[in-house]
């Protein structure tokens, strides 16, 4: 390769790891901001069972 695309490569490589630096860093700030449970926005999830027709309604049985 030549210098150039030796650089291309490099400055690509690096902003990309920023970006990716940068968005973790902004989920984990936005993630800690508050104390859990005080937030304005509270949104509540209800555990739903699995469908019926998701794996076995009884364990199986190995018979000899």
């Amino acid at each position: 390769m030549n210098v150039f695309a030796t650089a291309y490569r490099n400055l690509t490589c690096a902003a990309a790891a920023l970006v990716i630096c940068t968005v973790c860093s902004m989920a984990f700030v936005e993630s800690t901001a508050v104390v859990p449970g005080t937030g304005t926005l509270m949104t509540q999830t209800a555990h739903a069972a699995a469908p019926s027709w998701i794996g076995q309604p009884a364990p199986a049985v190995l018979v000899d």
